[in-house]
């Protein structure tokens, strides 16, 4: 999507080979009419997916999952990173390791706000070794519901988050898929390029 691909090249920093800084416009300081155009893109693309609910895994997707599932005319879930108290008794749960942080936590799920008949579109910031939406995959399967499609707005296509995700089924579409980082180095591919089969552990 060359709108995302040119406010990542305007605004983006990458720190290293596996870091990218995208917080003054997605996930610190967040614009809402770019969120919005990001929103309707992903909407566009799975609109005919039968989406019954967006969700999202807290809090970076949060704003890109909102638009998106304002345009889609459906509730926004958040699956949350730890248990709260008002979250007891019947819910999902799975663990998740974040690679960047070096930190698990348990993705959690109150069963009310999923039913076996629901088709979900998965929206999240960053893809890099999938272990997130992986985990997101495992609720929703426990549910009985359906992961109908997964909105990336910046993955990391050297990585092996999509070949993970595609392989075990899933639709994915990344609005910027990054080839290569480095200090002050940000290079793009093109949408349907196929993802590097690399085994790089490097972020979640």
């Amino acid at each position: 999507m060359k709108l995302l691909e040119d406010r990542i090249k305007k605004e983006g920093k990458a720190l290293s080979e596996t870091v990218l800084k995208v917080d003054s416009f997605i996930n610190h300081q967040v614009d809402s009419e770019f969120m919005d155009a990001l929103g309707e893109d992903f909407a566009e693309h799975f609109k005919d997916a039968g989406i019954t609910k967006v969700f999202t895994i807290e809090s970076s997707g949060i704003a890109p999952a909102l638009m998106t599932a304002k345009h889609l005319d459906v509730p926004m879930v958040i699956l949350k990173k730890q248990t709260s108290k008002i979250l007891n008794g019947n819910v999902y749960q799975t663990r998740i390791t974040s690679f960047t942080k070096g930190t698990s936590y348990e993705l959690t799920l109150f069963a009310d706000y999923i039913q076996p008949e629901d088709r979900i579109l998965l929206i999240d910031d960053f893809l890099a070794n999938g272990e997130a939406a992986m985990g997101a995959s495992r609720i929703i399967a426990e549910s009985g519901a359906t992961l109908a499609g997964i909105g990336i707005l910046i993955e990391k296509s050297f990585q092996k988050g999509r070949n993970r995700l595609e392989e075990a089924g899933y639709n994915v579409y990344s609005q910027a898929r990054i080839g290569k980082l480095g200090e002050g180095v940000i290079e793009f591919l093109d949408e349907d390029a196929p993802a590097a089969d690399l085994a790089s552990e490097a972020s979640e």
